[in-house]
């Protein structure tokens, strides 16, 4: 079941991002993450996605899966994802985006750089 909720985004990333554009694409993703994150922590920890994943049709996941999707994402080792950890893993859950456009990528990393210099 869980492979078809993840296999079902894969598809919609795509379709988003022609829709959407590379900006409005960031737009939704940051709002996903945000939909995500502890509030208190600013951060997608494993309570606040299992607390909050029925909000993107994740309810069905069990906690291992929930565990390991933090896992493959949290590239700096420090057991949550910040967003610019979500949105980069994103955009690898959709291999076919990432064929297609390396651009929007880049367009979401320097949009997280831009966020954090101006803080």
């Amino acid at each position: 079941m869980a492979s078809t909720k993840t296999n079902e985004f894969q598809d919609m990333l795509p379709m988003m991002a022609n829709k959407l554009g590379g900006d409005g694409l960031i737009r939704e993703l940051c709002n996903g993450f945000a939909l995500l994150m502890d509030r208190d922590k600013g951060v997608i920890t494993f309570e606040s996605l299992k607390k909050n994943s029925a909000l993107l049709g994740l309810q069905n996941l069990r906690d291992e899966e929930l565990m390991s999707m933090l896992r493959e994402g949290d590239l700096n080792g420090d057991g949550a994802l910040d967003q610019m950890e979500f949105c980069v893993l994103m955009f690898r859950l959709s291999p076919e985006l990432m064929e297609e456009s390396e651009d929007l990528l880049e367009m979401a990393l320097q949009h997280e750089f831009k966020a954090n210099s101006t803080r």
